[in-house]
C-alpha cells in the first residue's frame, strides 16, 4: 500500500523485500469493507472483488441440552447499507499482492528488489531538520536464503509462484549497496528488524490461549460450511470457519488440550495438522470432517502489543504488525496495517514533493496509535469472548453467554469492517465549533485547531457527519450524461484534497449567485488554493493525457454535486471554475454531479444522507485518506484558505488565460 501511493504520487521509490517470490498459500486474506474502499479508491478493487468469496452470512453455533452443537443465531457478517462493498471477502495473499504489484508495476518511479535485506540503517543527526535532505543511510545486501514457511505447504495447484513485477538487475551487484534516502518505512511485521534497529520495543502481554488454523478444501456435511461460522462446544473449545476461494476454507481451531508453561511458551514440535484436525472433530461433533487437499496451516499463541513509538524523528517510520499485533480472527491485520499506510503514504508524498510542511508527519503516529490501541482493547475482548467456554447456567461466572457473543458480535460490526476510526481534531482535522459531535477531543502532543491558529469548521452544516471519520458514500447523477456513480468513487487516490462543493438548488438565481461569489473567491485565491484541474476518467480512474493544469502539483480537485432537477439548469450555466475546460481535451464533463433521479438506479439522497440543505448546501474538504476534515459555509472561502495555510507551503500561482471569453483556470 506504501508503494501504491508511492508510485501513484509519482515519488522515487525503491522496495526492499528479503523474500524471492510471492507467498503460494496461507497468511492474510480477509479484506473487510473499508480496505476495499481503499483498493476501489486506486482503481484495483474490480479483481478482487470477482475472484474473491464473499462472507455475507455470520452463522452461531452453540451447545443444546444434548451437549452436542445446534445452530442458534443467523445474521449479517457486516452493517447493512454503510458501504458500497455490503460484505467483506476472502482471497489469498499471494492474489492480492499480485493485484497491489500489477498496478504499481505500471509506473516507473517504484523499484521492487527482491531477495535483498537490510544490514544496518542510520540517520544523519546534522540533517534530519533539513527539509527534504537524504538524512537516512541503508546498508543492503543479498538476503541469505530468503523466507521460508515454518511448516510445510502442500498446494493442491501445480502452478509457479506468482510472478513479481520486480526490477531488472544484477543481485551480484546488491553486496553491500548503500542507498540514501529521504524517508524509509519499515512494514517488515511483527519481529520487526527496522524496529529492533531504532531500539523500538513492543508494550502488551501474551494470552494463554493456542489456536490452529488449517486451509483445507473440505470433506464434510457440516451444513454451514460455506458460510462464516462460530462454533462454541460444551466442552472442546471453539472453532471460526471462514469460506474462502476455489472451494477452500479455513479453520481457525482452538487447542485447548494445549497450554503454555510457566515462561508462557509451549511445544510447537509436538503439534501437527492432525492435531488441529482431530480437535476440530471433537468441536464439531455429531458432524464428520476431513479432507483430502490442505493448502497450508500454522499455530499462533495470541499476543496483544502495540509499539512504544510509530517513529524515529518523523524520518523512519514503522507500520503494520511492526507497531501492533493481536489475534488474526477478526480479520484486522491485513486490514489496519494497509490503512495504517494508507494514511501514511500521502502525507510522505507532499511533504517530499513541497506541497505540504513536515508537520503533518507528526499526524501519524497521533492518529493511528489511536486505533492501534482501540484494535488492541476490541481484540482482548473479542479473543476472550472467541477462547472462553460457554456458560453452563446462570451460576457459572467463568464462562461466557452466547448472548453475550452474539451481543458483542453486533456491537463490533462497525468497529472490525473497518468504519470505526475516528481521527480526532489535528492540523488536518479542522474542530466543530459547534460542539454537536462526539469529538475524541485533541490528541494530546499534536497541533490542534488552537495551537495551529485553525479555523474552526461547522459541522451543523452536514449534520449526519462527523468530522474525522470516512465520509459516506451516496450516489450521484452526471450531470450531463445522466449516469449515476458513487460519489467516493469519483474521489480518487491521487494524493490531493478534495473539495466538495454542495451547491443547492442551483435554479434559484439567488443560489447560483452563492455559488458564483464562490467561485470568484476561489479564483482570487489559486495561489493559496492552487487546483488540480484534470480531465479525469471516471471508469479508469486515470487522466486522459496527464494533468491538463499548468499547475499540476495542485493541493486538492474541485468537485460539484448540486440539488437542483436537471432540465432547469445547463451545464454551462454555472460558473467556468467548476466545468475545467482545455484546449485539446474540451470540457471536463466529470465535474458537476446532481443529487437527483438517475434513470435506472433511483435517487441516492446525498444531501439528506449527509444532513444538507438541500436549497444553500455547503463546502466539505476531503482528505486524500477521504476522512473528512473541513465544513463550512460557501462564503467561508477566507476559512478554507485558512485550513489549507495550517500545514500547505504557499505555491507558485497558476496560469490564468483566455478561453472562448472567459477567463479560466489551466
Amino acid at each position: 500500500m506504501a508503494a501504491l501511493w508511492m508510485a501513484r504520487c509519482g515519488i522515487k521509490t525503491r522496495v526492499i523485500d528479503k523474500r524471492d517470490a510471492s507467498v503460494r498459500a496461507g497468511h492474510a486474506d480477509g479484506i473487510q469493507s473499508r480496505s476495499l474502499e481503499i483498493l476501489d479508491s486506486f482503481d484495483i478493487v474490480d479483481r478482487i472483488w470477482k475472484e474473491s468469496c464473499h462472507m455475507a452470512e455470520m452463522c452461531m453455533w452453540n451447545p443444546g441440552s444434548d451437549g452436542l452443537i445446534h445452530r442458534s443465531s443467523r445474521m449479517s457478517n457486516t452493517i447493512p447499507g454503510i458501504s458500497r462493498f455490503p460484505c467483506g471477502v476472502l482471497l489469498a495473499q499471494h492474489r492480492i499482492e499480485a493485484v497491489l504489484l500489477g498496478e504499481i508495476s505500471k509506473f516507473p518511479n517504484v523499484e521492487i528488489r527482491p531477495n535483498v535485506e537490510p544490514i544496518s540503517i542510520k540517520m544523519d543527526s546534522d540533517h534530519i531538520q533539513v527539509l527534504n535532505s537524504h538524512a537516512v543511510t541503508v546498508t543492503l545486501r543479498r538476503a541469505r536464503g530468503g523466507l521460508s514457511s515454518e511448516h510445510p505447504v502442500t498446494n493442491r495447484y501445480d502452478e509457479a509462484p506468482t510472478q513479481r513485477p520486480y526490477s531488472a538487475v544484477d543481485q551480484s551487484q546488491v553486496n553491500n549497496e548503500t542507498i540514501k534516502a529521504k524517508y524509509v518505512i519499515g512494514c517488515d511485521g511483527a519481529h520487526s528488524w527496522t524496529r529492533a534497529q531504532l531500539g523500538f520495543c513492543m508494550e502488551g502481554e501474551q494470552t494463554e490461549y493456542i489456536w490452529g488454523v488449517l486451509d483445507i478444501v473440505p470433506l464434510t456435511d457440516f451444513p454451514d460450511i460455506r458460510a462464516r461460522c462460530a462454533i462454541h462446544s460444551a466442552e472442546s473449545g471453539t472453532i471460526m470457519i471462514i469460506p474462502r476461494e476455489d472451494g477452500l476454507v479455513r479453520i481457525y481451531c482452538q487447542l485447548s488440550t494445549v497450554a503454555p508453561d510457566r515462561d508462557g511458551r509451549f511445544d510447537r514440535s509436538s503439534i501437527t495438522p492432525d492435531t488441529i484436525l482431530e480437535a476440530a472433530r471433537r468441536i464439531m461433533e455429531p458432524y464428520q470432517l476431513d479432507y483430502k487437499h490442505r493448502d497450508w496451516w500454522t499455530i499462533y499463541q495470541i499476543g496483544q502489543r502495540v509499539g512504544n513509538h510509530f517513529s524515529a524523528q518523523e524520518r523512519i517510520f514503522l507500520a503494520g504488525d511492526a507497531i501492533h499485533t493481536h489475534s488474526p480472527k477478526a480479520g484486522q491485520g491485513m486490514n489496519v496495517s494497509m490503512q495504517d499506510t494508507y494514511n501514511l503514504g500521502w502525507k510522505l508524498a507532499m511533504v517530499v514533493k513541497g506541497i505540504a510542511k513536515p508537520a503533518i508527519l507528526k499526524t501519524y503516529e497521533t492518529e493511528r496509535r489511536t486505533v492501534a490501541q482501540e484494535l488492541i482493547a476490541f481484540d482482548q475482548n473479542y479473543s476472550r469472548l472467541w477462547s472462553s467456554r460457554p456458560k453452563k447456567g446462570m451460576e457459572d461466572q467463568s464462562g461466557v453467554s452466547m448472548a453475550e457473543f452474539e451481543g458483542a458480535f453486533v456491537q463490533q460490526q462497525l468497529f472490525s469492517s473497518g468504519f470505526g476510526v475516528h481521527y480526532s481534531p489535528n492540523i488536518l482535522t479542522a474542530k466543530d465549533s459547534s460542539g454537536t459531535t462526539d469529538s475524541l477531543g485533541e490528541d494530546e502532543g499534536s497541533e490542534t485547531p488552537s495551537k495551529a491558529g485553525l479555523p474552526s469548521s461547522h459541522q451543523h452544516l452536514a449534520s449526519k457527519t462527523v468530522l474525522g471519520k470516512r465520509l459516506q458514500s451516496f450516489k450521484v447523477v452526471n450531470h450531463c450524461d445522466a449516469r449515476s456513480w458513487h460519489l467516493a468513487h469519483l474521489l480518487k487516490a491521487d494524493g490531493i484534497f478534495h473539495i466538495l462543493l454542495f451547491a443547492g438548488d442551483v435554479s434559484q438565481p439567488s443560489q447560483m449567485g452563492r455559488v458564483r461569489t464562490f467561485a470568484n473567491d476561489m479564483m482570487n485565491r489559486s495561489r493559496t488554493i492552487p487546483l488540480r484541474q484534470r480531465h479525469v476518467s471516471i471508469t479508469h480512474g486515470s487522466s486522459l493525457h496527464g494533468a491538463s493544469s499548468e499547475h499540476p502539483d495542485g493541493i486538492a480537485q474541485l468537485l460539484t454535486v448540486h440539488s437542483a432537477l436537471r432540465q432547469q439548469v445547463e451545464f454551462h450555466d454555472f460558473p467556468p471554475l467548476l466545468r475545467p475546460f482545455d484546449k485539446d481535451l474540451g470540457y471536463d464533463y466529470n465535474s458537476i454531479f446532481v443529487d437527483g433521479e438517475s434513470y435506472y438506479e433511483g435517487h441516492g439522497h446525498a444531501y439528506d444522507g449527509y444532513g444538507i440543505d438541500r436549497t444553500r448546501g455547503c463546502v466539505m474538504v476531503v482528505r486524500p485518506d477521504h476522512h473528512l476534515a473541513w465544513i463550512s459555509d460557501l462564503e467561508d472561502v477566507p476559512g478554507l484558505e485558512a485550513y489549507f495555510a495550517g500545514f500547505m507551503v504557499e505555491q507558485p500561482p497558476p496560469v490564468l488565460r483566455p478561453v472562448g471569453g472567459e477567463r479560466r483556470l489551466t
